[in-house]
């Protein structure tokens, strides 16, 4: 199973980083930005850029997240450097999440869950889009939009993470109403995330449909680990956002399992703030993130 297989790439690495490719221009050194006048040659420089960051990384870390928003800016060319990234990462074993947060009507999302995680047929063949192992979904359809999903992570062996408790300064204006039996809205989606799952729990007793809890919130976070048992969490907010390790180790279980943290800015442009080529600098900004991580989780192992 899909959940099982990155939890053992981050006991055998020892680090549950995952490095946010969340690329766009400005991010790029100069020199690869000089004489970029179209989409065309932003995309290839923001595919090239890619690339050597993968290559940096790809043995100190389990995962990449490919956030599809800053592709799709540069229209069909950017839309294609996505298709590559991902084709490129899972070429080098890293797990890769699409981060896209899709869903619909149950129609339109089993068109999403195919373009990421399935299969389009084309006559009488079916061809695979994207090949993304996990995307991440918002469940605000509830059930039936969620469902399509459901049926191609257990076709395809493929994962979700769902939104449940993000990492936006302003996502208590709705996440944390009360409902009227008592719960906030974060832990009903939580338990809807915990039900979804229950039928894709692995060997570690995680499963496949997991849920996306911010960094920023440890309080909340501490709620939703003791609440749910089987989720496993994708935690974005660490470092450009304001997370650090401490902060986030409400999201793991005391083997240190339970999550996998994702780093964009903090990773791409630690060249800027600590010199040498930016996929050196890269490099270093996952080993030091992974120390950190070390400090608060110790050593992570098996349940």
């Amino acid at each position: 199973m899909i959940i099982d297989k990155l939890i053992e790439k981050i006991i055998d690495m020892q680090n549950p980083t995952c490095v946010g490719l969340d690329t766009q221009l400005g991010y790029l050194p100069e020199e690869m930005r000089a004489g970029v006048s179209s989409f065309g040659q932003a995309a290839d420089a923001i595919l090239a850029f890619n690339k050597k960051i993968v290559d940096s990384v790809c043995d100190i870390v389990p995962a990449v997240k490919v956030q599809i928003a800053y592709y799709e800016q540069y229209g069909a060319a950017g839309v294609q450097a996505f298709l590559d990234t991902v084709a490129y990462a899972r070429g080098k074993g890293l797990f890769v999440i699409a981060d896209c947060k899709r869903n619909d009507i149950g129609s339109t999302a089993a068109r999403y869950s195919a373009a990421y995680l399935g299969e389009t047929a084309l006559g009488d063949a079916k061809v695979m889009a994207a090949g993304c192992d996990f995307l991440t979904v918002n469940a605000y359809l509830g059930t039936d939009g969620v469902q399509p999903f459901l049926d191609d992570c257990r076709t395809y062996d493929r994962g979700l993470f769902i939104l449940v408790k993000t990492s936006n300064p302003s996502s208590g204006e709705l996440q944390d109403l009360k409902l009227a039996d008592g719960r906030t809205v974060y832990e009903c989606m939580g338990d809807m995330v915990e039900g979804w799952g229950s039928g894709l729990v692995g060997a570690y007793g995680y499963s496949a449909v997991g849920a996306v809890v911010g960094a920023t919130h440890p309080v909340q976070a501490k709620v939703l680990r003791e609440r749910l048992k089987h989720t496993f969490f994708l935690i974005p907010g660490y470092g450009a956002q304001g997370g650090n390790a401490e902060m986030l180790k409400n999201c793991f279980d005391a083997n240190g399992l339970g999550g996998i943290v994702n780093n964009s800015r903090g990773i791409l442009c630690a060249y800027q703030k600590n010199g040498g080529t930016y996929y050196d600098a890269a490099r270093a900004a996952c080993i030091a993130m992974q120390k950190d991580l070390a400090s608060v989780l110790g050593e992570i192992c098996a349940k």
